[in-house]
């Protein structure tokens, strides 16, 4: 019977004729990281194409939301006043409509 110590003991370096198993499973394992990468690429071409072709600037979407905030002040002081004697809100009016 073999106790751990022996077996761990043991000198198997040497010896590549009998069980070798490192050819095969170093061929398996490129196979099978030539197989994954295919597959990615794949996948990132794919979520590419459904990008769109440019992207809006940052600085002029901020632009846009500025324009737009000040158009809603602008409305807002425009329409006439509640029975309450105060600017009604357009979120408010919008709600009604």
């Amino acid at each position: 019977m073999l106790t751990a110590a022996q077996v761990l003991a043991q000198n198997n370096f040497g010896n590549t004729r009998s069980g070798g198993l490192a050819g095969p499973m170093g061929l398996f394992l490129i196979i099978l990281l030539a197989i994954v990468t295919v597959l990615l690429i794949r996948n990132m071409n794919s979520r590419l194409r459904r990008l769109p072709e440019r992207f809006p600037v940052p600085g002029e979407d901020a632009q846009a939301g500025a324009v737009e905030a000040e158009a809603l002040a602008v409305d807002a002081v425009a329409r006439p006043t509640e029975s309450g004697g105060k600017p009604a809100d357009s979120t408010e009016q919008q709600a009604r409509r």
